[in-house]
């Protein structure tokens, strides 16, 4: 079955309920989602001592990420290993990299 673009727009809210509070102290950052395709679109995730917050759109962040809509939903429900697609060029990421991998356990974990 197709990944639809609402598909991948509920994918957002659900990072906040992953995120472990303990685990952002201290990380202050927005991350920018530029996923591509015909399901693609622009989103971004805020990361602040108060919480996080997401939404859709750009957004001036640190980091970007950069893969298909069908790739990052892959990777979000765990079919494809992060680490693995960003080796293989699959994801990209613009800007603070030690960002990205501080993400991953918190959106993935």
């Amino acid at each position: 079955m197709a990944v639809t673009k609402e598909d991948v727009a509920k994918i957002f809210p659900t990072m906040l309920e992953r995120i472990d509070a303990k685990k952002t102290e201290g990380i202050n950052a927005t991350i920018q989602f530029d996923l591509s395709g015909e399901n693609g679109g622009m989103w971004w995730l805020k990361i602040a001592d108060d919480g996080a917050d997401v939404g859709e759109g750009a957004v001036d962040s640190k980091m970007t990420l950069k893969a298909t809509a069908d790739d990052f939903m892959s990777m979000m429900s765990g079919g494809l290993n992060p680490m693995q697609a960003f080796m293989m060029g699959r994801i990209k990421v613009v800007g603070d990299t030690g960002l990205a991998l501080k993400l991953m356990p918190l959106i993935n974990g």
